[in-house]
């Protein structure tokens, strides 16, 4: 069973509980029989925050019982294992016990920053597949050097292996390896705590709180990041243009999340915040591999639009949006575009528009369709109601990401 058809059976539980007909139902929520058969049957999403709120309402069930289920990753990530396995070898750790049981030799600085920038610019270009044959081996390197390293050089190795789970935690996060992600960004800021770094504390649970958000806890989230955002606010410390970056950043996190949870009036809070930092700095920037700047800010207004169905606000943005002021390695960023649009269009019926869309996406970035899980729910949506005429290249497209 899928997860449209999961939700269908649901809602027509519910509604049998409290004795209601379809038609009854479909008046209550301003909809009609045939589209709430149509839901009940899996073969259209719920698809309005509106009709969601209404729905919860009379037949008491949660929002997240409405939606479709984010199984995050549409074809398994072979490097997981790999990743986990270097995460469990607790290497050097004899050493930290008895440091007279050396375990090897620690790389060397200029080594590990070389490593792990190309690892972060093979994340934002969405070679995921190439980070994850890498990601071990640096894993491997840095638990060694944070352990092993003389003491006058263990801050700086802790805050290589804080650098190190940054990246493994947004690649695990966006290849649907979610409890791993989570394991990731822990260990990003236990090695923050341990290098003396305020500022990579602050990039962890950034990272940390887009983990919270795919883990389905927006709540958490936010708590994290806001009170995140609101140390690094106050603090006397940071107030250069990194410092700015990342503030802002932490608050489209704070976006997403509220996104998630259809609190619209939040979600425009927090963009304006967002949008107040990126303004402050003045351009585009990348700090800590965030991507942070008033484009992306504007990227995470039509996402958020997409996420609560607000296809007309999604589309009207998307077209506002000049993609060109993000630097040329930030692949990833310009696909999403693509891939919020194809949902909007879907919203709207206009399938046609939908799957032009996700080709475009797939054309910038295979990896990041074929892994993405809310493209796997948007292509299963469009091949239940395919109308081969008007979308001949839906089959292929989903047979590449692993659907059909």
């Amino acid at each position: 069973m899928d997860a449209l058809q999961d939700i269908g059976q649901r809602i027509a539980r519910a509604r049998r509980r409290r004795g209601l007909s379809q038609s009854v139902l479909a008046g209550l929520i301003g909809r009609s029989e045939s589209w709430l058969s149509q839901v009940e049957r899996g073969q259209r999403s719920v698809d309005s925050h509106s009709v969601i709120k209404a729905l919860g309402e009379i037949l008491g069930l949660a929002a997240d019982d409405l939606t479709t289920t984010r199984t995050d990753a549409m074809t398994h990530y072979q490097a997981a294992s790999a990743i986990r396995h270097a995460m469990m070898g607790y290497d050097g750790l004899a050493s930290l016990i008895d440091p007279r049981q050396a375990e090897g030799s620690p790389e060397s600085f200029v080594w590990l920053r070389h490593e792990i920038r190309q690892v972060n610019r093979l994340y934002q270009s969405t070679q995921y597949d190439e980070v994850g044959r890498r990601l071990p081996g640096l894993i491997v390197a840095t638990e060694l050097g944070s352990r092993h390293a003389p003491v006058d050089r263990r801050r700086t190795y802790q805050t290589l292996r804080s650098l190190t789970y940054h990246c493994a935690t947004t690649t695990l996060r966006r290849v649907g390896e979610s409890d791993l992600a989570w394991l990731a960004a822990d260990r990003s800021l236990a090695a923050a705590e341990e290098a003396e770094r305020p500022l990579l504390a602050a990039v962890s649970a950034y990272r940390l709180g887009y983990v919270f958000v795919r883990l389905r806890e927006p709540d958490k989230a936010l708590q994290l990041v806001l009170r995140a955002a609101d140390a690094l606010h106050r603090s006397p410390h940071h107030t250069g243009p990194r410092s700015l970056s990342m503030l802002g950043a932490l608050y489209l996190v704070a976006v997403t999340a509220a996104a998630a949870q259809y609190d619209q009036a939040a979600v425009r809070t927090f963009l304006a915040q967002a949008r107040q930092a990126a303004e402050r700095i003045g351009e585009d920037r990348n700090d800590f591999w965030t991507a942070f700047g008033l484009t992306n800010v504007t990227i995470h207004e039509v996402s958020a639009a997409a996420e609560s169905g607000d296809a007309r606000q999604a589309i009207a943005k998307a077209e506002t949006l000049d993609v060109g002021n993000l630097a040329p390695g930030l692949i990833g960023r310009r696909a999403q575009v693509h891939l919020d649009l194809a949902r909007a269009y879907a919203v709207q019926r206009k399938d046609a528009a939908s799957v032009n869309t996700l080709l475009a996406a797939e054309r910038l970035s295979p990896e990041l369709v074929r892994y993405g899980g809310r493209t796997r729910d948007l292509l299963t949506q469009l091949l239940k109601r395919e109308h081969r005429a008007s979308t001949p290249q839906l089959r292929g497209l989903a047979t590449r990401a692993g659907i059909a």
